[in-house]
């Protein structure tokens, strides 16, 4: 279970680091990528950030975090700018791809095709009864 502390040190993660991405992400995986936070875990001693990430508009998804892995000092540095007001240290950074989204959207498609299969059937059933 997250301590208080934990949550609020995510949060602030997850604000800094959103707004390193809108500068930096650009040049690192292209500016035609959205790249969003979705949630940040914390480590009990609050050295490790575990920084899940959602990707939209790019079909080979892994290769972005594999991008932001390799940028890793640039993004930890400019984080770092950021965050020295508000953090003692900075965390290490771990990347994560959050795949919730596309799963909902294969679900919805997945419904909506055996919903249009359930009513193809049902109109089959009422043109055979006539």
């Amino acid at each position: 279970m997250e301590t208080k502390r934990q949550r609020q040190v995510a949060e602030t993660v997850k604000r800094h680091f959103t707004t390193v991405l809108q500068q930096e992400g650009g040049y690192i995986y292209g500016s035609a990528t959205l790249v969003t936070v979705t949630e940040v875990k914390m480590s009990p001693d609050l050295g490790i950030a575990k920084i899940y990430l959602s990707v939209f508009n790019r079909e080979d998804k892994p290769t972005v975090i594999l991008e932001l892995e390799n940028n890793y000092t640039r993004l930890r540095q400019t984080f770092g700018q950021r965050v020295r007001k508000h953090m003692r240290r900075v965390p290490n950074l771990s990347f994560f791809l959050d795949d919730t989204l596309d799963e909902m959207y294969r679900l919805n498609q997945s419904f909506d095709r055996l919903q249009a299969e359930d009513t193809l059937k049902k109109i089959e059933r009422k043109a055979e009864e006539e």
